[in-house]
């Protein structure tokens, strides 16, 4: 449809089945309500986001990707610690081999919350897993759920202050988690008829051209298909650069906000800070492949 042009999309889009405070429904609802043109629920290490929208029934006037981000480990050839973000789209739901990978990840993540728990009451902050459950509803418990109990409970005076202080990587209460390797998850990806992108990559904290470059042809080379250039944390400068590393590398581009609704109040769907625009030839250059 022709109008749809003018009209801007957000290919990054968090719900309660992982870290998100919308349903997939309220999502679809609010994509109709911003006159979004396409969106994709792309939640952590599960498809139930994206199943549970289509089950609601996608509203015509929007099209939907479905989508997952997986958290893998760093690439051998990347430094860096914690997890490198990978986005699957127009994946297939019910693919065996995806979803027994996305259910060891999320054991991973579910063995490691008793683990983080123990070690913030060694720090005198007392959280069940009861409360951490109530937060994350019927999603997945993980490290912001527990920052929310402990912001209710007046431990901390914001999620950031949580994460900052206590949950970050490197923090008292800290515990690392099992991740698969980067080349695993994106032959998940593809197994399972996807596009696997390239997640922020802004924030690799990656500020040289070359540099940056050299990594997506190695990416590349394994098999990832797409780079998200558009983002709410990616300055005008960066924007350029990935756009131009897209076209050089033949690689395909995404946008999104990493809306997750009152996790992160600042950021809107569809827009961000208020500055993003994500371009509907996006979402069609993808379709098409």
């Amino acid at each position: 449809m022709a109008y749809n042009h003018h009209l801007g999309i957000d290919l990054h889009i968090h719900s309660t089945a992982s870290d998100g405070s919308l349903t997939p429904s309220e999502i679809l609802n609010q994509a109709q309500k911003l006159k979004l043109a396409a969106i994709a629920i792309t939640d952590h290490d599960t498809t139930a986001g994206s199943q549970e929208a289509l089950a609601a029934g996608i509203p015509p006037s929007i099209k939907f990707l479905t989508g997952v981000e997986i958290s893998a480990a760093y690439p051998s050839f990347l430094r860096g610690s914690g997890s490198f973000h990978l986005l699957g789209y127009s994946i297939g739901l019910e693919d065996p081999v995806l979803n027994q990978t996305l259910e060891k990840l999320r054991q991973a993540r579910k063995d490691r919350n008793p683990l983080i728990l123990k070690k913030l009451k060694q720090l005198g902050i007392s959280i069940t897993a009861t409360e951490v459950q109530k937060e994350a509803g019927r999603g997945q418990p993980g490290r912001p759920h527990i920052a929310r109990a402990m912001l209710k409970k007046g431990f901390v005076e914001s999620i950031d202050d949580a994460f900052d202080r206590f949950l970050g990587a490197g923090k008292p209460a800290y515990v690392d988690k099992y991740r698969i390797a980067s080349a695993e998850a994106i032959e998940v990806i593809i197994g399972a008829g996807g596009i696997p992108v390239i997640a922020h990559p802004g924030l690799l904290g990656i500020n040289d051209y070359k540099e940056l470059e050299d990594l997506v042809v190695r990416l590349k080379a394994m098999g990832v298909r797409g780079i998200e250039v558009y983002y709410p944390e990616h300055s005008t400068l960066q924007i350029q650069q990935y756009k131009k590393i897209a076209a050089r590398c033949g690689l395909l581009m995404t946008g999104g906000t990493d809306f997750h609704g009152a996790v992160t109040p600042q950021i809107q769907m569809g827009s961000g800070d208020g500055s993003l625009f994500v371009p509907y030839a996006l979402y069609e250059n993808l379709i098409r492949g």
